[in-house]
């Protein structure tokens, strides 16, 4: 759906005195706000550095090993649970330094957590987390009691060292290890990079396969972009490179560079996204923005806090037409340095967090504002369209401006409420309270229909199969166009540095006859890995809140060789 449909829907509903649910409900009188709310509600515990939702009701953080409030063990939490329902948190004990981990869901449901940095505080007893790997069990306690995270990196752990690498869940339900150091830094180096993917479960003997194209992509390549494509193959942008990387071959196909000599991977970093699947052909288009051109071939004291950021962005159809067109490029309002894009259940996206100038990280740049290497945080988000026609694809109209700043180590997620979470930020080696300081407040950004009967649906089975017809029971508020109905099954994804690897939305074929909605499951495992997801019923831009589910069988990950 456009923005302009969104808006469009919104104006005539204020001249709705009633809505009328189908089935019947009792009339409301309502009066539709005119623009989303932001609502800072909650306090995280732990720096929320690694942010994914892993229930209806709950969020999993990840910090690094660091001195935050919250307690555990007789000393500080690095890791949270955060309650949607009460805002409150709940410790998790940790044992390995999480520090710049990486994560995503496994087919059946369970969260690994994976890579991480070395010892830092011998007193909290915590372990070297460079081959780290975390697991999280499906948690059914809507509050977390007995939830825990099992790490032991004496018995479980990466066949390589990795701070800073991405991780995506491919088509059979598997976690894919991307690129990553060997050792702490700030620019990446020949003698600590690690070019190469693993697998968990293990593949290919546990050996790890050596990539050229991370080899390739030094000093500016770490935390890649990285998202599965419906063939089976998987894209992956590092520096100001991009590729398509066959797993069943062990190929690697280049595209041309970024125009303008952009940098979207750490210290540069963007964001990127997969565009939304849609039906019947699923082709795929990838949106990257922001960044930086700085140079990664240069000492960090030649770097600064004030240099600009890009408010380039980048889209490509990956098919042979999309691809043999190339980059087509977009400006984003705003330059930004470490922005997160949120995918909304409409397609739109919402660019929010980050800078106008400096780089990632901190205590590199000779300039740093307190330890931050980034300066001119960027308070209002940006909804992005891809729908809408070229140059009036960006439209802030609406949002409102936070004050709370959110460079280094911030996050955000959509959620299964259907609002988005914002979290984090800590550009400091640790806790600090100076300009920009360790933050643990969290915003809600609601839509504005968020507090008002929305469409919703219910019978939905808890598993869902490639290809499968079930049936629902949809109540529909009245006034809403019901030929713009769409169901979408979202990956709320991990959300850290700016990447949301696995952040994924699908729509579904659908038919309607009058209350009862048949819903078609993704058609393979190929447009939709294996694994949890939320859905959501959409009708003229106005969305309900998510039900959880799981595609496919919900079987753990195929072991082999």
């Amino acid at each position: 759906m456009g923005h302009s449909r969104v808006t469009v829907v919104l104006w005539m509903s204020r001249f709705l005195s009633f809505f009328f649910l189908i089935p019947l409900a009792s009339a409301v009188t309502h009066e539709i706000p005119a623009q989303w709310t932001l609502v800072q509600n909650g306090t995280t515990g732990v720096a929320a550095m690694q942010l994914s939702v892993v229930s209806p009701t709950l969020a999993i953080i990840f910090d690094k090993v660091e001195h935050n409030p919250l307690q555990i063990g007789n000393h500080s939490a690095w890791a949270a649970l955060y309650n949607f329902e009460t805002n409150g948190v709940t410790p998790l004990n940790l044992t390995s330094n999480s520090f710049c981990a990486g994560g995503t869901f496994l087919s059946n449901g369970t969260l690994v957590n994976v890579g991480g940095n070395g010892v830092v505080s011998p007193e909290d007893e915590d372990q070297n987390g460079f081959q780290g790997l975390r697991i999280f069990e499906p948690c059914t306690d809507p509050a977390g009691a007995g939830c825990t995270v099992f790490d032991d990196p004496t018995t479980v752990r990466l066949v390589k060292p990795r701070w800073y690498p991405s991780a995506i869940r491919i088509w059979d339900g598997s976690a894919m290890v991307i690129g990553g150091t060997a050792a702490g830094g700030f620019l990446n180096t020949a003698g600590s990079n690690e070019p190469s993917y693993e697998f968990f479960p293990p593949k290919n003997n546990s050996i790890p396969i050596v990539s050229p194209f991370l080899q390739n992509t030094l000093g500016a390549n770490l935390f890649p972009l990285t998202f599965a494509l419906p063939d089976g193959t998987v894209f992956i942008a590092a520096n100001n490179q991009s590729m398509i990387y066959n797993i069943a071959n062990n190929t690697e196909t280049r595209f041309p560079p970024f125009p303008n000599n952009v940098r979207v991977t750490y210290p540069m970093t963007g964001t990127g996204v997969l565009l939304p699947l849609t039906p019947p052909n699923y082709t795929p288009e990838i949106l990257i923005c922001g960044g930086s051109n700085a140079s990664d071939q240069v000492l960090p004291s030649t770097l600064s806090s004030q240099t600009p950021a890009s408010s380039q962005c980048v889209r490509m159809v990956l098919d042979e037409a999309g691809i043999a067109g190339g980059w087509i490029v977009e400006q984003l309002p705003v330059p930004r340095i470490m922005p997160d894009s949120i995918i909304l259940p409409t397609g739109q996206i919402m660019f929010v967090n980050g800078g106008a100038t400096g780089v990632a990280g901190y205590g590199n740049v000779p300039d740093q504002i307190g330890q931050s290497n980034a300066d001119n945080p960027v308070f209002t988000p940006v909804i992005y369209d891809p729908s809408a026609p070229a140059g009036s694809r960006f439209n802030s109209t609406g949002l409102p401006a936070s004050t709370i700043a959110r460079l280094y180590h911030s996050t955000a997620s959509f959620t299964p409420m259907g609002n988005v979470m914002i979290s984090g930020s800590n550009p400091n080696l640790d806790v600090q309270t100076r300009k920009y300081a360790t933050e643990y407040r969290v915003e809600w950004f609601n839509p504005p229909f968020f507090d008002l009967i929305r469409p919703n649906l219910s019978g939905l089975p808890k598993n869902i199969l490639f290809g499968q017809n079930v049936n629902v029971t949809v109540s529909i508020p009245a006034g809403l166009d019901l030929s713009t109905l769409q169901v979408a099954l979202m990956d709320l994804g991990f959300a850290t540095h700016a990447t949301h690897s696995t952040s994924r939305l699908v729509y579904l074929s659908t038919v309607l006859s009058g209350n009862t909605l048949q819903i078609t499951g993704p058609p393979n495992a190929g447009i939709y890995p294996p694994g949890p997801g939320y859905i959501y019923l959409v009708i003229g831009g106005v969305w309900g809140a998510g039900t959880q589910i799981i595609v496919g069988s919900g079987g753990a990950p195929p072991v082999s060789s």
